[in-house]
């Protein structure tokens, strides 16, 4: 099936709303306050800013390869062109886990956040998964969510675009408000310590920051799809991780501006509370606030939904995967099977509950960045390989910032080993990790067994600048 199948007709604003959307999601309204209270206002902020300085690194060496390779997959990609069908397996089976535990999360999230505004919609309890008991109505809404996520994604990109660029517009609009809110009726004396634990409190949540962080890749899977200039689309990817940084920077200073140390402590959901408290503890605000929490959650939950769909597309076309998933619907031009194998296991995911879902995305952040890794080292073996190679967005000092996203990377996953702090849990995470992989080696040996053309991808290139 030819990639040519696809459209281009996602516009500037398509495309940067499906990125910043996806960055923000909802992990801003409930951890907010645990950054302040790590590392301090300031030190929350530094370690924020730090954090976007590392993954922009990163994000360079995509913008390029990505203006330079606008085909369906972008890791895939970059990878196969750069290291061979190998190394692409496992760069696109590592970010394929990355993207359907943040979809399945999301179907488990959303059930969740209603709670705060309707808390007792929850009935029928059916079992106890890890400690936590799943109820009826809970699971129904997450599947009813599920399904109308997937049948978006299965009309067409352009729905999806749609949906993502009106709710990322609305939260904006709340983050605005809240910002201005807490600029006028909020407190300097609030902001106190400025640090807290020193060092080792800003690397405590700068360790949190590449997931938070995480999007911005979703830009090449779906670069087939996008109608503007190629040397533009790195530059809207950048655009997008700043657009991240300057918003989490935003939310910590509009927090410690509303409330002190101890209201945080004391608050379930502090970013809620906060946007109560600067508009005169009105309800109706921080009933807002979760609102725009949970759309937060769907422009999350649709991004990687069309990240992952590509992801797994691109290594069927690539005859890595059966091949029934590289169908292109005729109408609609969307990889009909994938979205439908990622909307089923969307589907399933609220009846495992809510712990081992967060099992599964700790599991699946790690395999983010080891994508990331491979992709950074794909940018250098390209510079070195292919230096007259069309790239309509060329990053300057190329080799300085391919080796610096390489060390940033590395030392990202070094901080998930064990007696790190970001160490994955024992042994449910890791368990996580080594099946994927296993499963991962029998669809490879399938693969190699079924398909005489194993890795195969055409990169035939029309570049414009």
């Amino acid at each position: 099936m030819a990639n040519t199948n696809f459209e281009r007709v996602l516009s500037r604003k398509d495309v940067l709303a499906l990125a910043f959307g996806a960055m923000i999601g909802w992990g801003w309204v409930v951890l907010a306050g645990s950054w302040v209270e790590r590392a301090g206002a300031l030190g929350a902020m530094l370690a924020f800013l730090f954090g976007g300085v590392m993954v922009l690194f990163v994000g360079l060496t995509y913008a390029e390869l990505t203006s330079a390779m606008p085909k369906c997959g972008g890791e895939h990609v970059f990878s196969h062109r750069a290291l061979g069908a190998n190394m692409s397996f496992i760069c696109t089976w590592a970010i394929i886990l990355g993207y359907v535990s943040v979809v399945a999360f999301e179907a488990v999230a959303l059930p969740t956040v209603v709670e705060y505004l309707f808390p007792n919609y929850i009935r029928f309890k059916m079992y106890t998964v890890a400690g936590y008991d799943v109820y009826f109505t809970w699971v129904l809404l997450g599947v009813l969510s599920s399904v109308a996520i997937t049948v978006v994604n299965y009309f067409g990109v352009k729905p999806a675009a749609f949906l993502q660029w009106v709710i990322t517009l609305f939260i904006t609009l709340i983050g605005l408000s809240f910002f201005g809110g807490a600029l006028v009726n909020g407190s300097t004396t609030n902001m106190q310590p400025l640090f807290t634990d020193g060092v080792r409190g800003v690397f405590g949540v700068a360790v949190m920051t590449p997931f938070m962080y995480v999007g911005f890749d979703v830009i090449p899977q779906a670069a087939e799809e996008i109608d503007m200039p190629f040397d533009k689309i790195g530059k809207i990817l950048i655009l997008s991780v700043i657009m991240a940084v300057f918003w989490y920077i935003m939310i910590i200073i509009g927090v410690s501006l509303a409330m002190d140390n101890a209201s945080i402590s004391a608050s379930s959901l502090v970013t809620a509370d906060a946007m109560g408290s600067v508009f005169n503890g009105s309800g109706l605000a921080s009933k807002i606030m979760i609102i725009g929490g949970i759309g937060g959650i769907i422009t999350s939950w649709n991004s990687f939904f069309v990240g992952g769909s590509r992801a797994i597309y691109s290594m069927a076309h690539s005859k890595m995967l059966p091949s029934f998933l590289a169908k292109i619907h005729p109408e609609y031009k969307t990889p009909t099977n994938a979205v439908l194998l990622i909307g089923i296991l969307s589907t399933l995911a609220p009846l495992l509950g809510r712990k081992m879902l967060v099992w599964l995305v700790d599991a699946g952040g790690l395999t983010i960045v080891v994508a990331y890794l491979i992709v950074s080292i794909s940018f250098l073996v390209l510079r070195k390989n292919e230096p007259n190679m069309p790239r309509p967005y060329k990053v300057k000092h190329g080799k300085l910032v391919g080796n610096i996203a390489v060390i940033l990377s590395s030392a990202i996953i070094i901080l998930y080993a064990p007696g790190a702090p970001a160490a994955l849990i024992w042994p449910y995470e890791w368990f996580i990790i080594i099946g994927w992989s296993i499963l991962g080696i029998v669809f490879y040996l399938w693969a190699k067994l079924s398909y005489n053309d194993f890795g195969v991808h055409e990169f035939k290139l029309d570049i414009k600048s």
